[in-house]
């Protein structure tokens, strides 16, 4: 029996999915029908029916994420418009009945007989790796590189419709799922009308949802604005009668103002780097705050690279040196002093690096990692430069941000040393692993689980009632370390953190590299506390925690949150469990008996051990939620972050207002 595949998301941006998957997957043999594999096996697939037989090569996933993707496509053809200095304006519309309409002033989609013999315009939506982004100068710089953007959403909608203003007319055509319904048409003069006109609405034959996201879609477009000085970006949501509309002549320094605006700044305005290298355009702004964390977005073209590529290194790598250089020319660093690494320069910066260049090369369709090997050279000199000048025009803020850096190099050594001494004390004992944690026997990390369990009540249950084959237990006693406001020092040493960290085997991000995801001893690891308000905190603390310093436990899927049941209903001879008062009321009206005993649980500790085995524990029965961070939630993810957990007390207290309506169940 499989688990559950529930699916919910944290306002925090991390992404909670119910997952199946109990244990080692079983492969199928290469019998049976691969006998009949011939000649005639060999399918050729014509047109868009590629696109319709296997749309996760194209956009993904044919989930929520990908159903935005057809939106981000559209919009993209726009964006490249504008930075080409050929729209101004765009404007995004839901409609109540999930039509998505994407308008903008550019120059239209060219019409007229192409050379395959159809017009222009069916040719753009109709076939793929066709467009005006492969050389033939119809863009310099563009976020397209496989031509296959529109052509795939016109494939995967029920319908698409655009109307193209170009050449003394406004023309048309229509389609469904992704066939022509009639020729390009002149539908009346032009006047004074330009630009694009693209209505769709996404098949729900081939997506899981058709439900589009407020949030998620005034994100993307916010980033695109920032990212495009000058254009106008303006978004309504007919569903729910909202608007928002996007302006910022800022541009990277408004996007990095606006990352840092609740955090507390080391230097008043950011540095701002604007070079044209060659072809290529650079920009980059940053701006230090008083965190412990690093926030770098990196675009290429508008693309947001979320894998980073040539030109985040490039960045990386002139930070490092025009830091050091600059500090030991101003004295700051004396000469025994050892140069500042990347890590401590990177602690409590916000930056955003955007290049734009005429031939991006992105690993993936996804393009999440810039590939360009001349793009790492052309950032890291235009960085350098123009960081150097700022800090010989601004020493004041030079300074202020060497001493932070030293601050964290000081407290990156005091990390170290609590690591190494951790180390050599466990080989001295004998024992590596803290004396809290009841190990499995198994020792693949595929096969086994980590319990990180609320308390030693719960602890002691969950201990007993394990399948002590792959199933560990760690017991946190006392309130857990909250990470985003301590140094990694502090962290290494907390009584809470460190044997969770020796536990997981994998070391912890910022001291020399040290972590490495292939030393994970547990591939499911199981946040597992009460289902109340301290629970919810410890919780909390823990997502932090692992977002913060480690990530890729996060990203490979490793990461889960329990739900155990708040009531037992039973019967004498029947015994149900809800997880909810909603739950529980259905239970009750199921079994139409007199009769019933119901118990609410307060803590995991009030369960026994065989009721904490049938309800959390066994993969059979057990609802588990798996987080996942989404990277087009990237920059929410951590605005919540820094707002739940960081030093500011009064953007807490505003989101804390702003969400209380949508509470239903509040156990305090």
């Amino acid at each position: 029996m499989t688990e559950p595949r529930a699916k919910a998301t944290t306002k925090a941006g991390i992404a909670i999915a119910g997952n199946g998957a109990n244990g080692p997957s079983r492969r199928r043999g290469r019998g049976g029908a691969g006998s009949d594999y011939t000649a005639a096996s060999i399918q050729v697939l014509e047109g868009l029916e590629a696109v319709r037989r296997r749309p996760g090569m194209y956009i993904g996933s044919t989930d929520e994420r990908g159903l935005h993707h057809l939106v981000w496509e559209v919009v993209d053809n726009s964006i490249d418009e504008a930075m080409a200095g050929h729209a101004r304006n765009i404007r995004v519309t839901i409609a109540a009945d999930g039509t998505v309409e994407v308008i903008d002033d550019g120059r239209g989609v060219p019409v007229g007989k192409h050379q395959t013999g159809k017009d222009a315009l069916e040719v753009v939506h109709t076939v793929l790796h066709a467009g005006g982004k492969f050389g033939g100068g119809g863009y310099k710089v563009s976020g397209g590189l496989h031509g296959v953007g529109v052509s795939v959403v016109n494939a995967l909608s029920e319908w698409l419709r655009v109307e193209t203003a170009r050449d003394g007319g406004v023309w048309a055509q229509e389609y469904r799922r992704g066939k022509p319904l009639g020729p390009v048409k002149k539908i009346g003069p032009q006047g004074d009308r330009r630009g694009t006109r693209t209505l769709f609405r996404a098949d729900p034959e081939m997506f899981e949802t058709i439900e589009y996201s407020f949030d998620l879609i005034s994100q993307r477009l916010r980033e695109s604005a920032y990212l495009t000085k000058g254009v106008w970006i303006t978004f309504i949501d007919e569903r729910a009668d909202r608007e928002r509309s996007f302006y910022f002549e800022g541009g990277l320094q408004s996007f990095v103002r606006h990352l840092n605006r609740n955090k507390e700044a080391l230097h008043a305005r950011p540095i701002y780097v604007e070079r044209r290298e060659g072809t290529t355009l650079v920009e980059v702004a940053l701006q230090y705050n008083e965190t412990y964390t690093e926030t770098l977005l990196a675009f290429a073209n508008n693309i947001n690279t979320a894998d980073g590529g040539t030109h985040v290194t490039g960045f990386r790598a002139a930070l490092t040196s025009s830091l050091n250089d600059w500090a030991r020319k101003a004295g700051v660093l004396k000469a025994g002093d050892s140069n500042l690494s990347g890590d401590d320069v990177r602690e409590g910066l916000t930056a955003v690096i955007s290049v734009k260049l005429t031939d991006p090369q992105f690993e993936g369709q996804t393009k999440a990692k810039l590939g360009n090997a001349e793009v790492k050279g052309q950032v890291q000199a235009a960085v350098t430069d123009s960081l150097t000048q700022y800090l010989e025009e601004n020493p004041g803020d030079g300074r202020r941000i060497i001493e932070k850096c030293l601050t964290a190099a000081r407290a990156r050594e005091a990390a170290r040393k609590a690591r190494d001494l951790v180390i050599r004390k466990g080989a001295l004992d004998g024992l590596s692993l803290p004396g809290k944690l009841a190990d499995c026997q198994e020792r693949d990390p595929a096969r086994s689980e980590l319990f990180i369990v609320e308390g030693d009540s719960a602890g002691g249950s969950a201990k007993q009632g394990r399948d002590r084959r792959y199933q560990a237990v760690l017991p946190l006693r006392g309130k857990v370390l909250n990470v985003e406001k301590a140094r990694l020092d502090k962290i290494v040493a907390s009584e809470n953190v460190r044997p969770l960290i020796i536990a997981l085997g994998a070391g912890i991000e910022g001291i020399d590299d040290s972590f490495d995801i292939s030393k994970l001893r547990y591939h499911r690891i199981i946040i597992m506390t009460d289902a109340d308000v301290d629970g919810a905190h410890i919780r909390t603390l823990l997502l932090t925690f692992f977002y913060r310093h480690m990530p890729q436990v996060i990203e490979q899927g490793y990461l889960y949150i329990a739900q155990p049941p708040l009531y037992r209903v039973s019967t004498g001879k029947v015994t149900r469990y809800a997880q909810s008062e909603k739950d529980r009321d259905r239970i009750i009206k199921e079994f139409n008996v007199k009769n019933l005993s119901v118990q609410r649980f307060k803590g995991l500790g009030e369960m026994n051990a065989d009721q904490l085995w049938e309800t959390t524990l066994n993969p059979e029965t057990r609802v588990l939620l798996r987080a996942n961070i989404d990277a087009d939630d990237t920059v929410e993810t951590d605005e919540i972050f820094t707002k739940l957990m960081g030093e500011k007390v009064e953007p807490r207290k505003e989101f804390i207002k702003a969400e209380a309506r949508k509470v239903r169940n509040l156990d305090i």
